[in-house]
C-alpha cells in the first residue's frame, strides 16, 4: 500500500473491533483469512463500502475447524464497529454492545491500534468487482434474519413422534404406502383392488429420512425462481416457447427487486456466500441464476445493460472459482458449461452487437484459453439437443 492510500485510509477507513477472540481462530475479511494470535483485536483502515467479515472456531486439541460463519456489513467512513466473542457458543455474541463501552474503546484507540491488523488493501480492487452491485439494503434483504451467513443451515431436531416409520408416496395422484417391515408398495388399481410393486432403493432411503426444517431465521432469503415458466392461461405452443426462451421467468426475477441491477447483486451475493462461507445452498442458487440468464433470447436484447453486467460478473467469478468445481464443470460438462455454450450460440444466432457482443466474445476466448473449454460449432446443435425423429410403423 502506498503512503498516500495509507494516510487516506487512516483518516477515512472503518474500524472493526472484535473482542475476546481465542488464539488461532480463523478470521477474515472479504477474500483474506488469517489465524489470530493472542493480541488480536480486529481490523483497521477498512475502505468505506460493503465488506464480508467471517470467522471459524478452531479446536486447540485436534486442530479441527468448525464451519465458517460471517456477516456482510456496509462500513461508512470512520465507522467504529464493535463485536464480542461468545466463548460458550464459540461464535459471535448476539448481545448488543452498550454505547458507553463503545465510546471507551474509541477513546482508547491509540492503545488498541497496535493490536489491529490493517485491511489487506491488495484485494480491494478485486473485491469491488465481485461485489459491485451489492449495496447495504440488498445485503440485508438476502441475508438470513439473524444476519449471520453460515456454510450450512442449522436444522431443527425431530421429535420422536415425527421420526420416520414408513412413508406415503403419491403416484399418479393416488396414495401408495411403503410398510416398515417389507420393501413393497401397495397402490389401488382402477378396479379398486390393490396392486403391489417393489419400492425403489431411493424411495426406501427417503422413507427413513426425517423431515428436517431449517431453524427460524437461519435460511438465506434468496429470490425464489418461479416454477411456472409461462404466464397463467398460456396455450400449449406458448408454454413450449417460454420453456425454450425463459425471458419471461427472468423478467419476473428482475421485477422482484427494487432496481433491475439488483438481480446481478443477488447473483454476486450468492457467489460470495459460496466462495467465502462455503454455502452449498448459495452455490445452487448461483448456478440456477447463471442457467436462467443463459436460457434467454428476447431478454438479451431487452435487458442489454443487465446482460452487460452479467457477462462482466461471471467472467471474474469463474476466475475465482475453486479448482475442484471447475474440474467438475470440465469433466462432466455440467449445466454451467452447456448453458454458456447456449448463451454464446444465442448471441451468435440473434445477432447481438456492440459492446455486449465484444464482452461475450472476450469471455468465450478467455474461457477457451484459460480452461480449454470447447466452444466450437456454435452454429450447429449439440448431439443431445437435436430433434428426435420417430418413424411410425405402417398400420395398413
Amino acid at each position: 500500500m502506498d503512503q498516500e492510500t495509507a494516510k487516506k485510509l487512516l483518516v477515512e477507513g472503518g474500524t472493526f473491533i472484535f473482542l475476546g477472540v481465542p488464539q488461532e481462530t480463523q478470521f477474515g475479511i472479504d477474500m483474506q483469512c488469517w489465524n489470530t494470535d493472542e493480541d488480536f483485536r480486529g481490523i483497521k483502515m477498512i475502505p468505506p463500502g460493503l465488506h464480508y467479515v467471517h470467522y471459524a472456531a478452531v479446536n486447540k486439541d485436534t486442530g479441527d475447524v468448525s464451519p465458517r460463519s460471517g456477516f456482510m456489513h456496509y462500513f461508512d467512513k470512520k465507522e467504529f464497529l464493535v463485536k464480542m466473542w461468545d466463548k460458550h457458543l464459540e461464535d459471535i455474541s448476539r448481545e448488543e454492545i452498550s454505547e458507553e463501552s463503545i465510546q471507551r474503546l474509541r477513546e482508547n484507540l491509540l492503545n488498541i491500534d497496535k493490536h489491529l491488523a490493517p485491511y489487506p488493501y491488495e484485494i480491494w480492487q478485486k473485491w469491488k468487482l465481485l461485489s459491485s452491485q451489492i449495496n447495504a439494503d440488498l445485503a440485508k434483504k438476502l441475508s438470513p434474519e439473524t444476519g449471520l451467513i453460515r456454510s450450512s443451515v442449522e436444522l431443527l431436531s425431530t421429535s420422536d413422534a415425527d421420526r420416520p416409520r414408513g412413508v406415503k408416496v403419491t403416484e399418479n395422484s393416488e396414495v401408495s404406502t411403503i410398510t416398515e417391515n417389507n420393501d413393497e408398495i401397495s397402490t389401488p388399481s382402477q378396479s379398486g383392488l390393490k396392486r403391489t410393486r417393489r419400492s425403489t432403493q431411493q424411495e426406501k432411503e427417503e422413507a427413513m429420512l426425517p423431515n428436517l426444517k431449517p431453524a427460524p431465521g437461519m435460511s438465506m432469503r434468496f429470490t425464489e425462481i418461479p416454477k411456472d415458466k409461462y404466464p397463467p392461461g398460456s396455450a400449449p405452443q406458448e408454454i413450449t416457447k417460454h420453456y425454450l426462451d425463459q425471458s419471461y421467468t427472468l423478467e419476473l426475477m428482475i421485477r422482484a427487486h427494487d432496481e433491475p441491477l439488483y438481480i446481478i447483486g443477488e447473483m454476486q451475493f450468492a457467489f460470495l456466500c459460496f466462495l467465502i462461507s462455503h454455502s452449498l445452498e448459495a452455490f445452487e442458487h448461483w448456478k440456477s441464476m447463471v442457467i436462467l440468464f443463459c436460457s434467454c433470447e428476447d431478454a438479451i436484447h431487452k435487458y442489454r445493460s443487465i446482460y452487460f453486467h452479467f457477462i462482466k460478473t461471471i467472467e471474474i467469478q469463474i476466475d475465482e472459482m475453486p479448482e475442484e468445481f471447475l474440474a467438475d464443470i470440465v469433466m462432466n460438462k455440467n449445466l454451467v458449461y452447456k448453458k454458456l455454450r447456449e448463451l454464446f450460440r444465442t448471441a451468435y444466432m440473434s445477432k447481438v452487437d456492440g459492446r455486449l457482443l465484444t464482452l461475450i466474445e472476450r469471455l468465450k476466448e478467455n474461457l477457451s484459453q484459460k480452461l480449454q473449454w470447447d466452444f466450437t460449432g456454435l452454429d450447429s446443435d449439440e448431439d443431445d439437443e437435436r430433434p428426435v425423429v420417430v418413424k411410425l410403423n405402417d398400420t395398413d
